[in-house]
């Protein structure tokens, strides 16, 4: 696939800088795929518009304070952005700059630069635990008030690089509405990196953290319908349905022709311009349909990205 197709126009103005409150009062684009019908509701909404008893599948990832401000002695400014706890004490894989100034074994305050690995990324050793801030997308130019609202109501597990952004639309109020499962996929900035080939099979994703519990695999395996919320939970279920063990790294790039074998219904918030996540809505929705349901959202008004609206594809 040509990856001009992950192209469109968003306007900046629609790049939603901060979240709304409640969480629930953002709109949801209803698109039902066998209809082709759109429904223009309100993320309240979603339990009504849930009408087969779908089990909703979140990712309790947290987000970890992993942007971490740094001074090089003689030198001025560094910093470094906590992307991967690695095997070993104290180790991470991160991003560090300014990258080729920097040398293996030297000592930024608590961190500790071990080996280059290429495109800015090291392997570095962190001496206490990460006491840095969240890392927001590099589009959203306000800082957080409360630094709660770059993680979900049921975020549990510390490991990843930014959050699941589907799942910041839930209260528990609504959440307890639902008939709801957990897995848990710790999120790379990987997952966000925009395309730069020229199609998609040209493309590496970098691998990311999973694990389910054995008992919650059995319910989701056995639900009539499964909604998945968030990208990241498809890569974890239907990496999964392919056969993979409950805990492990998955590398899972799913792009339009893929056929899916556990999820059925999709939550996800509108993504950037030619992003693998665009290219697994396309993949679920269909490339055209998708396309046209972006056009309708940017005509409407609706907020995009981490902070924006949402969309719901059954």
């Amino acid at each position: 696939m040509d990856t001009a197709l992950l192209d469109y126009d968003l306007p900046r103005a629609l790049i939603a800088q901060r979240p709304l409150e409640p969480r629930d009062a953002s709109r949801l684009l209803v698109f039902e795929r066998a209809t082709g019908a759109v429904r223009h509701r309100h993320f309240t909404d979603l339990p009504a518009e849930l009408v087969r008893g779908e089990l909703a599948v979140v990712n309790d990832t947290r987000v970890v304070p992993a942007r971490i401000s740094l001074r090089r002695d003689g030198y001025g400014a560094a910093e470094v952005l906590l992307l991967e706890r690695l095997d070993g004490e104290g180790l991470w894989e991160g991003l560090a700059r300014p990258s080729r100034r920097l040398r293996a074994g030297e000592r930024l305050g608590p961190v500790e630069l071990v080996e280059p690995l290429g495109e800015g990324r090291w392997r570095l050793r962190l001496h206490g635990e990460p006491g840095g801030e969240a890392p927001l997308p590099p589009y959203i130019h306000e800082p957080l008030a409360n630094p709660e609202r770059y993680q979900t109501v049921f975020a549990r597990e510390p490991g990843s690089a930014a959050a699941p952004t589907a799942g910041l639309h839930f209260t528990p109020e609504l959440l307890g509405r639902l008939e709801v499962e957990r897995v848990t996929l710790h999120v790379g900035l990987d997952t966000f990196r925009q395309l730069v080939a020229d199609r998609l099979d040209e493309h590496r994703i970098h691998g990311e953290r999973y694990a389910v519990e054995a008992g919650a695999w059995s319910r989701i395996r056995s639900a009539r319908s499964v909604l998945a919320v968030g990208t990241t939970s498809v890569r974890v279920l239907e990496t999964l349905a392919l056969g993979r063990p409950l805990r492990g790294r998955t590398e899972l790039f799913v792009t339009p022709g893929f056929r899916f074998r556990r999820v059925d219904a999709l939550l996800t918030n509108f993504h950037q311009p030619r992003s693998t996540l665009l290219a697994l809505v396309m993949a679920f929705a269909g490339v055209e349909e998708t396309r046209r349901l972006y056009d309708l959202a940017v005509a409407e008004g609706y907020r995009f990205l981490s902070f924006g609206d949402a969309m719901l594809v059954l």
